[in-house]
Order: structure tokens, then sequence, then C-alpha cells
């Protein structure tokens, strides 16, 4: 009875060592075992046979795609006790079945490939049961199907002479056929059994820690998969893919995703996901993508046709598989898209999770390995996230990888592009700024920076010095230096627009066109050069020398839109605006949504052909509005129907139609209540308006300032027709969108003057000069009603402002010599003269931008941003559009 106890105890302990691959304790065991026993001698042959062999295997390791064919002494040792254990025919049919077994590995690794099948062919492993088998029996049954399927991929399927007299033939196709179809069955039955053992090994394990008591010991993460589990978990969806049949290779993915999760497969299961995260993302649509839960199609687009009929159909069944996850409320994808982005989240939080930190030369290799894993997830994330526009989510994480981003030029960029993407500039400028430091010989990073510091963020000083940067690099930036030259060029512009006093503004001008000259000279054939120029030119009002620039940059690229609304802007200027109007609406023919182009289109067209061909524009471009954007107007909520879909629906024009008049109580918008509502929603959103007055939108608000532009053109061209009434109606309909814009309150003092109310034009002239005192024609209105109103000094008060204020216009200044209106006397004061070559520009640009100074405030805006122009600019918020 002891004796049996004592064997018990050692035959549980042996089978312990070899589901926990503790090879070093079996010699010792087995010692003992054949101390108990004479008749254990053959299964301890079979166990210094397998812990030789196993002890070998460990210390010289295969490699994927090498081919074993080595005798060395150690296998000669493990073939004479495999052998021995054979021969004597002393062991129970299982341990025959494992010696078996063992021999054909063993003839693997010699490349015997032949003997190997040959010993399968002995043992039948579909015969062996799973169920109730111990948990190293499990593991050696699925390398032996992995082993198998490499040994069938090694030996040809007939003799050389009978497959090239058969070379071609159905029989002959069948044959491989099926036998491929072999090969692959071998290697899922031994992925699905090597899940199966990983998770009974760790459930056995940790069972077992549970009942000892602590000490020390290998763990779960000690284990490894070795060369043969890891070929049957991974050669079988290769398979697939070689052979052109992603889905089943994508079902292969999914099944071995769907199995419970082990330690020892984690770093597996990261590669596996990321995998096919990638082949979702760029080999599947979402008409031939299919739920997860549901089985793979037969026929397929994602499959090669040339061997539809040649698909691997899974047509075995075992005892017992892996367990999978279930529950209720489980997430399940809907697209592909949406499984490829859960994949990879479940790939980055793996992969923050082991990243290798430590920086002490021993750990080099696994930190770069850890950092290239999680490189290529990120790389991944950043095409899925960005299909959906989700770059705040990107954002975020990409900044939890900075924790191992140290030093990493490639993940900090993808953060600043990131960040830029979001519209979180300052922090994108930052970041910008380690990258610089990372990799200072690329010019593209300090243009990028530019780009944002003159652009949303508007920090002139810190763009001039990322402008400089490139300029500093010489021959090393190539052609980029001129992209710098352009850079500070437009820093310059900017500054001489900030700029209040006269000399500072010329000294930044001249700067600004020097800038734009040097870069147009080192790169002649850019277009964006000469437009620059051009346009800056444009600005310092020498026409004709601007004119030339333009035509160049059309030569150089001749669908510019930019220059096209450049060159009729000119033209304007010069009074020719037939041939203005020309080529705006050539430019629509190209471009028929761009707003900005209509914008000066209802203004061309107001003088050339008559205000109801402005009107017919003006409805053109509500159409235009509701079709691109197809929102619903927050401010039509109590009123019914609103302006806009009347507006549509009547098939008549503008200026046929009875619009209300909103200056009327009984008439008026449910939205303004009263005048005094209304200064009270002034005083409190002044600082918001004021924003709103001077920055470009970005987002939800950029359509309804685009409607709301639309509607103060409207408005503006019936002043012109003196009909109040509807020039009200459509003030009223942008004033619902933004009730405190300076262009709103200026056009409803242009109402109230076209009524003949002085005091009210008044009072709305002053209140859109509270929030933008800048604002150069409402101060040239309220000047001439205060000189109506007989207030002569506070006139010229206010019409000095508006000299001070655009400065940038005038010519010279000179004494002259004139009688004071108040003494009397003579006397000499100093007089503005206009340069006459530039009043017929000034004059009619006025007409089309309120300010001229924001023609290039907002330089480097994005091209897609172009559309949508900030309602705050009246005809070019994009002309400048420097493509790095």
């Amino acid at each position: 009875m002891t004796a049996r106890k004592s064997g018990s105890r050692l035959e549980t302990e042996i089978e312990r060592c070899r589901s926990e691959a503790q090879w070093d304790k079996i010699p010792e065991l087995v010692r003992q075992l054949s101390a108990k026993l004479i008749s254990n001698d053959d299964l301890g042959e079979l166990l210094l046979g397998e812990c030789k062999l196993q002890t070998y295997l460990k210390e010289n390791p295969i490699k994927q795609g090498t081919s074993p064919r080595v005798q060395r002494p150690k296998l000669l040792e493990v073939r004479k006790h495999l052998t021995a254990a054979l021969d004597r025919g002393n062991l129970k049919p299982d341990y025959i079945q494992e010696a078996s077994l063992l021999m054909a590995k063993l003839c693997y690794v010699e490349g015997e490939y032949k003997d190997a099948l040959g010993h399968y062919s002995k043992v039948n492993l579909d015969d062996m049961q799973l169920a109730g088998a111990p948990v190293y029996r499990l593991s050696m049954i699925a390398e032996s199907y992995a082993t198998k399927g490499l040994c069938l991929e090694k030996v040809p399927a007939a003799s050389p002479s009978l497959s090239n007299k058969n070379a071609g033939s159905p029989a002959s196709n069948r044959s491989m056929t099926e036998r491929e179809q072999e090969i692959i069955t071998c290697y899922e039955k031994s992925g699905d059994i090597a899940l199966l053992y990983l998770q009974e090994a760790e459930k056995a394990l940790s069972a077992g820690i549970q009942n000892r008591s602590p000490k020390p010991g290998p763990t779960a993460q000690d284990q490894e998969l070795g060369y043969f589990l890891e070929t049957g978990l991974q050669r079988a969806h290769v398979i697939h893919f070689k052979n052109g049949n992603l889905t089943q290779g994508v079902g292969r993915f999914r099944e071995i995703l769907r199995a419970i999760e082990t330690r020892t497969t984690q770093n597996l299961r990261m590669t596996i996901a990321r995998q096919l995260a990638e082949i979702l993302l760029r080999g599947m649509c979402e008409q031939s993508y299919w739920s997860p839960l549901e089985d793979p199609p037969v026929v397929s687009p994602l499959d090669d046709p040339t061997r539809q009929g040649h698909t691997h159909s899974k047509s075995y069944s075992l005892s017992r598989r892996p367990r999978v996850y279930s529950g209720e409320n489980l997430f399940c994808p809907q697209e592909n898209t949406e499984e490829a982005l859960l994949l990879l989240l479940i790939s980055e939080s793996m992969a923050n999770r082991d990243a290798v930190l430590s920086r002490i030369p021993e750990h080099n290799n696994d930190r770069i390995i850890s950092l290239q894993s999680a490189s290529v997830v990120y790389d991944l994330l950043t095409i899925a996230l960005g299909r959906r526009g989700q770059y705040e989510m990107l954002s975020e994480c990409l900044e939890r990888a900075m924790k191992f981003a140290f030093e990493e030029f490639h993940l900090w960029y993808q953060l600043a592009l990131s960040l830029m993407a979001a519209g979180k500039s300052a922090r994108a400028v930052k970041v910008l700024k380690e990258c610089i430091r990372l990799k200072p010989d690329d010019p593209t990073i300090p243009l990028l920076a530019v780009k944002l510091c003159i652009g949303p963020l508007h920090w002139l000083d810190e763009g001039e010095c990322f402008a400089k940067m490139v300029i500093d690099m010489g021959e090393k930036a190539a052609e980029f230096r001129a992209k710098g030259y352009l850079a500070i060029g437009l820093v310059y512009s900017l500054k001489a627009t900030d700029a209040s006093l006269r000399s500072t503004q010329e000294e930044y001008q001249r700067k600004a066109l020097g800038a734009f000259q040097r870069a147009q000279s080192l790169s002649p054939t850019d277009h964006l050069a000469a437009f620059y120029l051009a346009l800056q030119l444009a600005v310092s009002r020498q026409i004709p020398e601007a004119l030339g620039y333009v035509r160049q940059a059309l030569q150089l690229q001749g669908d510019d839109v930019h220059s096209l609304h450049l060159l009729a802007l000119l033209l304007s200027a010069q009074k020719h605006y037939h041939d203005a109007l020309n080529i705006i609406e050539m430019a629509l023919s190209e471009y028929p949504e761009n707003f900005n182009l209509l914008y000066t289109k209802v203004k061309l067209e107001a003088m050339c052909r008559g205000p109801e061909e402005a009107l017919l524009t003006c409805k053109h471009m509500l159409q235009i509005w509701k079709s691109f954007y197809n929102l619903t107007n927050p401010s039509d909520s109590g009123r019914g129907s609103s302006l806009l879909d009347r507006a549509i629906a009547d098939r008549r024009q503008l200026n046929a139609m009875t619009l209300p008049d909103f200056s009327d109580p009984e008439t008026g918008s449910v939205h303004a209540t009263s005048i005094a509502a209304s200064r009270v929603e002034q005083a409190l959103s002044e600082v918001a308006s004021s924003l709103q007055s001077s920055a470009p939108k970005h987002g939800p608000l950029h359509p309804w300032m685009t409607l709301a532009q639309i509607w103060l053109h409207a408005a503006e061209v019936y002043i012109g027709m003196s009909k109040p009434a509807e020039a009200t109606a459509c003030t009223q309909e942008a004033a619902n969108l933004f009730p405190t814009s300076h262009n709103v309150l200026y056009m409803r003092g242009q109402i109230a003057e076209l009524r003949g109310n002085i005091d009210e034009a008044k009072r709305w002239y002053e209140e859109a000069l509270s929030i933008n005192p800048t604002h150069v024609k409402t101060m040239q209105r309220l000047g001439l009603i205060l000189h109506q109103l007989q207030r002569y000094s506070l006139s010229e008060k206010v019409l000095r402002d508006a000299v001070q204020a655009n400065s940038h216009l005038l010519s010279h200044d000179r004494p002259k010599v004139g009688t004071s209106r108040r003494t009397g006397t003579t006397v000499k004061r100093k007089v503005v003269h206009i340069n006459p070559h530039v009043t017929t520009f000034l004059q009619r640009l006025t007409e089309f931008e309120p300010n001229i100074k924001t023609v290039y405030v907002r330089a480097f805006v994005s091209t897609h941003r172009a559309r949508c122009c900030g309602f705050y600019r009246w005809w070019f918020p994009a002309v400048s559009c420097l493509v790095i």
C-alpha cells in the first residue's frame, strides 16, 4: 500500500513537471521511479528521451523558415532512449503513443520527414482522446499536428517522374488540393489544441499555487510557446493568405482572438490583432465585411477568383475545444473600421502595459522591439481614426505613448500632427519644438510651426523665429528655402497689418515685399511665390505690377482659385468690371461651390448687370448652402418655415418676393424680441463676439457664418435697390445667427440711414464700433452722420481714427495753409493726400471688403477651409494657402 501511494505520488509529480516544462527535475524523479519497480525502466527511458529532446530544443531553438537537418550526440542519446522504450513493449498503450510521437518529433528535428510521417501513420493522431487527457499530453498532441503539417509541406506529394507526367491533370490538381487541405487542417487542429493546452496549463498552475505554500518556482510568464506550438497557431492563416483566401484567413484570426486569453499568448494575440486590423483597413471594404458572429461567405470578393472552387472548409471536429469569451451585452463590431479600431485599441493597451522603459544596456534590445511594436500600432491607429476624423482621440492615444517615446522622433511627430488636426495649435507648436530638437536639419518641421503661429495662433514673433530657422539652413533646406522666405514674408505682412504707426507699417511691408521677391527668385516655377508677391504688391497699391505677377502665377497653375480671384479683384480695381466678372464666372465653372467667388460675383453683378442678377446669385448661394451642409437653422424654432426655406422653395427671384419687415413688431422674429434684449445680449457676449469678429471659426460654426454672410450680401443688394424692408429681413436672418456681430450692426445702421433715421443709424454704428473699434467703414459712416448732426469736432476725431486705422492707404503728408473754422485765423496744418493712382482701387476695394487689412490676415489657411469662408471676411479669406 505504501509503495503504491509512493508510486502514485511520483507519477503525479512527474506529470506536473512535464506539464510545467520543468525538465531539469525529470532525471531525479526517474531515478526514484526506477528504484521502486523494475517495470518502470521503460517509462524511465521514455521520460529521459523526452527530457533530453526538450532540453536540446530549448538550448538550440529552431528558427522560423529553417530546415533542421542535424545529428548531434545528444540527439543520438534521445533516439537510444526512445528506441529502448519502444522495442521492449512493456509500456502502456498511452505511453507507447507518446513514445511514437516523440520519435516522430525527433525525426523532424533530424530532417527525416518521411520517417516522421510513418510514425504518425502508426499512431493515428485523430484517435487520440482530448477529454480527460493530462495537460502535458495536450501539448504533445498539438505539437504533433504542427510537426505533421511541417512534414507534409516538406515531402512532395508524389515522385518527380509521376508529377511531371501528370502535371496539370484534374486528378493531379485534386490531389494537390486535398493535400493542401490536409496541411491546413493539421495546423488548425494544432492551433486549437495549443490554445486548449495553454488555458488548462494556466488553470492547473493557478490551482497548484493556491494549494501549495508560496515558494520560488516557474510562473506562467516563464512558460514559452516553443517553435511547434507557435507554428500551429500562426501557420494556418499564413497559408490562407498565401493562397489568396482572405476570407478563411480572417476567420482563423477571429477564432484565435475569441479564445480566452492566457498570459503566454499575450504577445501573440497583440501581433494577430495588429495583423487583422491591417487587413481590415487595407484589404477589406464595407461591402465585403461580415460580422465576427456570422459564418464567412462562401463566395467573397476578397478571395482569389482563380481559386473559388478550391476554398478550404473546416470539416473536422474536436472532442474538446478552447474556451471562448461569451456572455450578455458583448460589443460586436458592425463594420471593418469599427472592428479594426477595437483591435488596435486593445493592442495599444497591451503595448503600453508591456512597454520596456528601462534605459540600461541589458534591456536595449527589448526596448527597441517594444517601441517598434507600439509604433506599428499607432501608425495603424492613425489610419483608422483619421478615416473617421477622430483626431482628438488620436492625440489622446499618442499622448499615452509619450512615456516610452524618449528621443523617438516618429512618435513625437505623429503627436504634433494629430494635435494640429485636432485644433490644439498651441500644444502642437510645443511638440514641434521638440521635433526640431530631435531633427534640426528637417526644414518641414519649422514650416509647420510657422503655419500654426501665423494662422490660428497669430504668434508672429514665434513664427518669425521658425521661418528664420528654415532660411538659416541655407543649401541644406533645398527647395524649402523658398518656402521659408514665403513664410517670413507673410509674417512681415501680418506685422504690417497689426502696426499702428505708418513708418512701422511701411518698414514691414518693404520687408515682406523683399522676402516674396527672394522666394520668387529662388523658386521661379512655384505659383505660390508669384501669387504672394502679387498679393503684397496689391496691398501696397502697385496694381500693374501685381497684375503681371498674378498672370505669371496663373501660367504656372492655371486652375488656382486664389490666383483667379485675385486677378478678378485687380481688374475690378482698374474698373474693368466686365472682365473681372468673366474671370469669376470662369473660376466658378471649376469651383461651383466656392462661396468666396460667389460673394465677389454678387458685387460685380450689382454693378454690371443690375441688382436683380445679384439677387439671383444670392438665391443660388442659399440653394448651394442648403444642399451642401443639409443643416437645420437653430433660430427657426418657434417660427415655422424659415426665410431660407421660403426663399429656396419660391421659384421667383428674391427681388420679386415679399419678405417680412422685421422692423414691424407684428411680423418681427420671435428670436429678437426687443432692442433692449438685444443690448443685454450684446453686453453679455461682447468678448465672445469680438473674438468671432476677428478669428476664423472651425467646426460646426463655420456653416452658420457662411449662411449669415449670404444674408448680409443680399441685404446689401436690397439697400442698393432702396428696399429697407427686404434688407431688414435679410439682416435679421444673419442677426438670428450672430446677434452681436459688428457686420450685422453695421448693416442695421445702413438700413436706418436708408429709412432716414439718423439717430438710430448713429446708435447702430456706435454699437458696431464697441465690438470692433477698427472697422473702417463703420467709422466712415459714423463720421459722416456726425457731420450731418453738426458735431464737427467728434466727426473729425472719428474720421482721423479711420485714417489712422487704415494709414497704409496714404501716400504722403504735407503742410497746407488754410483758414480755421473756429477762429477764422490763418493756420498751417498737415493735410493728408491720397495717392491719385490708388484712389480708384481704394474705392472699389472697400466696396468688396469692409476692412482691407483682413485680406491676408489669416494666412496659411487649409485649402479645405477655403470653401467655408469666415463670416467676418467678405471676399478673400483664404487667398494664402501655402502648401508645405
